[in-house]
């Protein structure tokens, strides 16, 4: 009898024992699994991060880019504005240089003295003649 029951009661102990092992085995495996969840964690906010920085970077680079564009574009128009000064002093040079042509022409013309000496004796006798007038009314 006493046989049986110690044989009852290893059996028991067995069945204790394996229950125990069961549960601590159950217990490594969620404590793998919540390790498991932190890095998972971990990893997406890592990731997260990596992403706004790309992004940031993107944005950096864009920013960069439209103002390149804008400055290429403002120096096109000064490149322009630069351009069409310099052709209307070109316009300048040239009318100033057929003005110069025509005068020199102008004043061989004048050389006979046939234009200037008419244009002298006129105005030397309408002088004269006010002179005169304004005289002899002065005496009456």
């Amino acid at each position: 009898e006493r046989k049986k029951e110690r044989k009852k009661e290893r059996k028991k102990q067995k069945e204790r024992e394996r229950k125990r092992e069961r549960e601590k085995e159950r217990k490594r495996e969620r404590e793998k699994e919540r390790e498991r969840k932190r890095e998972r964690k971990k990893e997406r906010k890592r990731e997260r991060k990596r992403k706004r920085e790309r992004e940031r970077k993107r944005e950096i680079y864009k920013e960069r880019k439209r103002e390149r564009e804008k400055e290429r574009k403002r120096e096109k128009k000064r490149e322009r504005k630069r351009e069409r000064e310099r052709e209307r002093e070109r316009k300048k040079e040239r009318k100033k240089g057929r003005k110069e042509g025509r005068k020199e022409g102008r004043k061989e013309g004048r050389k006979d003295g046939r234009k200037e000496g008419r244009k002298e004796g006129r105005k030397e006798g309408r002088k004269e003649g006010r002179k005169e007038g304004r005289k002899e009314g002065r005496k009456e």
